[in-house]
């Protein structure tokens, strides 16, 4: 496999503060550089930007069916090392501002591809999925 290197994002959002708030201080990613109208955060080694769009909560998430839950499309997030998923998963369950989507739980469970996985909501309403492997070589299965 390929060395992998960050990859960038950038989303809208409807609230620079909410979102400074949320993804520094509940997710504990780094922030770099920021204007006006957008803010740089380290998640987990990856480049992401919150964009300033005024009308970035209009509309809610679609979702998909994988195993059993509903998925919101679109989302983003960043598979884990399981000691990061489960620190990260702990710290959001102690929050009573966690906008849960998808508890934590393990999907496809004895099943090729077997994941940790977790979704919540950031304060604009953008959908994020955190997941971990017991074996790293699960990520590409089918």
């Amino acid at each position: 496999m390929a060395s992998l290197t960050p990859f960038h994002l950038a989303f809208p959002v409807h609230d620079l503060e909410a979102a400074r708030s949320f993804y520094r201080d509940v997710l504990g990613c780094g922030q770099g550089r920021e204007a006006d109208t957008w803010i740089d955060f380290d998640m987990f080694g990856h480049q992401i930007v919150a964009h300033f769009d005024k009308d970035a909560a209009a509309q809610g998430p679609l979702v998909n069916p994988v195993d059993g839950d509903s998925v919101p499309v679109p989302h983003f997030g960043v598979v884990l090392a399981m000691d990061d998923w489960t620190a990260l998963a702990e710290r959001l369950k102690t929050r009573d501002d966690t906008r849960w989507v998808i508890e934590p739980k393990i999907r496809f469970k004895g099943e090729p591809g077997e994941q940790a996985t977790l979704f919540v909501l950031d304060p604009s309403g953008n959908a994020l999925e955190f997941k971990a492997f017991a074996d790293m070589g699960q990520l590409f299965a089918s």
